[in-house]
This record gives structure tokens, sequence and C-alpha cells, in this order.
């Protein structure tokens, strides 16, 4: 049997709707994120980092400041450094400091970190139909919709993303 949203808040399992749409988002992200783990993880990579990757090859050959990169990604990253850090060791980006100004830093992708995305590709696709592709086209457009109106009072830069 199913409840409809926001039935019996009263004693029930929800103090409001909006809790109640807050928690079926966290869940279904943990669901969803789970089938990327298990893809990212036997490549020593996380979806942020994977996030970094895909960013930094937008923009190949050219390079971006660590800032304006940390900007962009899908989620946010307290510690961009450190992110960044694991990928430059494994020879997937390079970091540059320009001599007229040491306190900036650029970044850009390597051979090594293009041709691990070129490899990750099929796999991703396969990853994402895998969590959304028993949804129709326009379920899929219309979930888009409501997630852009439901983030949009809170976006640092609005229209900035997706």
């Amino acid at each position: 049997m199913t409840t409809q949203p926001g039935k019996n808040r009263k004693g029930g399992r929800f103090d409001s709707l909006e809790q109640e749409v807050f928690l079926n988002l966290w869940r279904t992200y943990d669901r969803l994120r789970r089938l990327e783990d298990d893809l990212f993880g036997p490549h020593d990579l996380t979806a942020q980092q994977y996030n970094a990757l895909r960013l930094l090859r937008g923009v190949y050959p050219d390079r971006v400041r660590t800032l304006d990169l940390a900007a962009r990604l899908v989620s946010r990253a307290p510690d961009i450094t450190r992110l960044l850090d694991k990928l430059e060791q494994r020879g997937l980006i390079v970091r540059t400091r320009p001599p007229e100004n040491r306190r900036e830093v650029w970044v850009g992708i390597t051979a090594a970190g293009l041709a691990l995305l070129r490899e990750l590709a099929a796999p991703v696709r396969a990853c994402h139909a895998r969590q959304l592709g028993h949804l129709s086209g326009a379920q899929l457009a219309a979930l888009v919709e409501l997630l852009r109106c439901a983030r949009a009072p809170h976006e640092d830069r609005p229209g900035g993303w997706g």
C-alpha cells in the first residue's frame, strides 16, 4: 500500500513535505552513488575527481585556475588542493604557477588523463543507463527541470551550472 506524499504528518514519518522530499533526494543520491563508486573504485578514482578531469578535458589544451575549477564542480570541494594532489601524483593533471602571480595555480589535463577518460566513456554511459535508464525521456526532462528549480535559490552563481 502506498501513501500519499505528506499524508499523516502528525506522528508520521516526516515532519513536513519538504523534509520528505529532501530525504527522498538524499536516499536517491545514495543509491545512485553506489553504482558510481563501483565503477570508479577499480580505477582508484572518485566521482569528484572524475568530474574534475571532465571539466579539464572541456578546456583542453588550455588550463583553468584552480578556484575556477572548484567553482564548476558538481559538488563543493572544500579541499580542492588535496583532490588535485592525488590526480597530479598519478600523472593525470599538471599544475603551474605563473611567474607574475605565484599565488595563482593553473591546472590542465595530461595525455594520461585524457586516455583514462576515453577508457571510462562507455562504462560511464552504461552506469548512467543503469542509474536512470528506466525513466522515459519525458520523465528525465521533467526531473531535470524540477531539480533546477529546487536548487536555483541556493546556487552561488545563478545559471552557472547545468
